[in-house]
Formats: structure tokens, sequence, C-alpha cells
């Protein structure tokens, strides 16, 4: 056989052998190929925000608003009027074997006419500590004991005095309001942020703004209500 067949023969089984081992590589990739595949199979979609959890953030900002309406209606009980009520010694609390006691829990708390209330103590060795605790209550009232009961009378209010107490309930009412609002605050940027993050979508987001705000504004006209109620009060002769 010639040379030059030869060197023919072998250059032909030469390319058939690279044209099979192509062939053979072709189905697998590259090696960024592979990596890409794997990574689209391990990804994970983070879940969108469930109504459940929408719910979850109005009835916070609902709890918190009505725990606010709470220390509202604690706070204009403090506030006298020119009637006895019981609520007047709300938080009078008296020394009772070392311990500071809220007098509604020393005594029967009634009201004879509507200028005096009579305390009872269940336990009549406590009669000097509940006189004690009303007159540094600074409330303004005198008690007097005949040893059994307490009484105390009530004096009218001066128009200066009635001023004063009118002012006091606005302030307390501009309190809760500020109380109010900063739940609404709190509760539309949670929202925000977790839209921001897209874990809630827009229309979702909107929904629970919107609940959050009728919340509001239910809660605010409460306060107008009752702070109004107790002006009417501390205002009648």
């Amino acid at each position: 056989m010639k040379l030059s067949t030869t060197i023919s023969i072998l250059s032909a089984v030469a390319i058939a052998c690279a044209d099979a081992f192509s062939i053979s590589r072709a189905p697998l990739g590259t090696a960024s190929d592979i990596h890409q595949v794997s990574s689209r199979r391990h990804r994970i979609t983070p879940p969108r925000m469930s109504q459940e959890d929408m719910d979850l953030i109005t009835m916070d900002a609902d709890e918190r608003m009505g725990k606010t309406m709470s220390n509202l209606a604690d706070n204009l009980s403090t506030v006298r009027t020119g009637r006895a009520n019981p609520s007047m010694l709300d938080r009078v609390e008296a020394d009772y074997y070392g311990a500071l006691t809220p007098i509604s829990q020393m005594a029967t708390i009634s009201v004879p006419s509507s200028q005096q209330l009579q305390i009872t103590p269940f336990d009549k060795s406590s009669i000097a500590a509940v006189e004690k605790a009303i007159i540094y209550a600074g409330l303004g009232f005198t008690p007097t004991s005949d040893g059994n009961v307490i009484r105390i009378n009530i004096p009218q209010l001066t128009e200066e005095r009635r001023k004063d107490l009118l002012k006091q309930c606005k302030s307390i009412g501009e309190e809760a309001k500020v109380a109010i609002r900063n739940i609404r605050r709190d509760g539309v940027d949670a929202i925000k942020k977790m839209e921001k993050a897209g874990d809630l979508g827009k229309d979702q987001a909107l929904d629970g703004i919107d609940t959050i705000q009728k919340l509001t504004d239910e809660h605010i006209k409460l306060v107008d209500e009752r702070v109004g109620k107790k002006e009417k009060e501390v205002a009648t002769l």
C-alpha cells in the first residue's frame, strides 16, 4: 500500500472518531447549563400573604384601639362633676396590712344623696387608713367618720373649677386620639412594608389600609362621644 493511501485512511478514521465523541457528549450540555437547571429546580417562590394574615393585622389594631378606649374611660372617671359618684374614688388606695389596696375592694361605696358619698369598710379597723387615703388623694374632699362609716360631702364646683375640668376632659380626649392615630400608623406601615417586600398584593394592601382607616374613624368618633358626655356632666349644675 502506498504511503499516501495509508495517510488518507488514518485521517478519515480520526475524523470519524472525533464526530462520534462530539455526538455522545452533546446531550449532556455544558457545566453552566447543568447548574442553571439545578438552580431552577431548587428555587422556591416565597408564598404570598393570606387573608388570615391580613386579618391578624386589623384585629391587632382593633384590639389596641379598644384598650385605648378603656384607658379613656378610666381617665374620664377621675374627672369630678358636681354630683356624687362612686367612680370618684376609683384610684384611691389605702394602706391595708402593708399593701396599697383600692378602697373599692375594702368597702362598699354608696350614694345616699346627689351631694354625698358613703364608704362602709368591711374591716372597721381600716377606717382610719381609708380616711387618710381620701384626704391625701388630692381630690379636695374632707371625709368624716363616726367609727363605722365614712361620709364625704361633695362641694359644688365653682365656675373657675368647672372650666378647668372641661379643659381636662378635652386634654384626655386628645391623648386618646393621638394614641389611636399612632396605632393606625403602625398598622399601615406594617402593610406597606409587606407590600414592598412582595409578600402582599397591591389590592390586598389597599383593602387592609382601608379597613384600618375605618377602625380609626369609628374609634375617634367614640372618643368624641364619650368626652362630650363627660363635658355635659361637668357643665351641669
